[in-house]
């Protein structure tokens, strides 16, 4: 896999901001470069999922799951009550 630096093959500037103190400035790419990286990081997380999902089904087949429990139709209804009174909701 690849390291989202290896995504940006463009220059990177450094902008710093007025006081100069190296530690305020942040690296700058150009737009169209950005876009170009994530559209890139996208197309390899697609295919990475395609490859990982192709062998989740070739593995999966030999495990088994047991089976769901259905809850019985006929359970008893709670009734629900107003936590407050009507002349507590009035006020």
């Amino acid at each position: 896999m690849k390291t989202p630096a290896d995504y940006l093959a463009c220059p990177v500037f450094e902008l710093t901001y007025p006081t100069g103190e190296a530690a305020e400035s942040v690296p700058v790419v150009a737009y169209n470069d950005a876009v170009r990286a994530v559209e890139a990081a996208l197309a390899d997380a697609e295919k990475y999922k395609y490859l990982l999902m192709r062998a989740l089904r070739r593995s999966g087949s030999a495990q088994q799951y047991p089976a769901m429990v259905a809850l019985p139709a006929s359970a008893p209804e709670t009734p629900v009550l107003p936590l407050y009174s009507p002349d507590e909701l009035a006020a």
